[in-house]
């Protein structure tokens, strides 16, 4: 296997990075599918395009295809623990555009639509990129 591919795959991870990455893919699939296809209360994506665009994010309707589509596709690589870490590379870019283009005027907190879940979620992803997938994983498996 190139050094690359096994730099990618590889992980020294155990069951805890497991469950953290797993969460965190559930948690951003079910955001994306909001986004896209208007799933679990979402606007779908001719409303989270209209909100963007409100927002300054133009044009909207690439800009909803590529937040939903990352955050629905990248999730759920990391829910299977397959090319993990550039899933985790995508999210935590996302998770940055989310913070500073939306919630960072609010402060910390939640009840305020602060930034505080984003920089959770942020957290959570950029854990993924440096460790890896973790044991029960298809990059684990792939990589031997």
């Amino acid at each position: 296997m190139s050094t690359l591919i096994n730099k990618v795959l590889f992980t020294r991870a155990g069951y805890g990075l497991t469950v953290l990455r797993i969460v965190v893919g559930i948690i951003f699939a079910a955001h994306g599918s909001q986004k896209l296809f208007g799933l679990f209360g979402g606007y779908g994506l001719a409303g989270t395009a209209q909100w963007m665009e409100s927002i300054g994010l133009t044009p909207g309707y690439v800009m909803a295809t590529l937040a939903g589509g990352t955050e629905f596709f990248a999730g759920l690589a990391l829910i299977i623990g397959l090319l993990a870490r550039p899933a985790a590379l995508g999210l935590a870019f996302l998770s940055l555009v989310a913070i500073f283009s939306v919630h960072i005027g609010n402060g910390l907190f939640m009840a305020n639509n602060g930034y505080e879940f984003a920089l959770a979620l942020l957290a959570g992803s950029i854990a993924v990129l440096i460790e890896g997938a973790g044991k029960l994983s298809v990059d684990r498996a792939i990589a031997g």
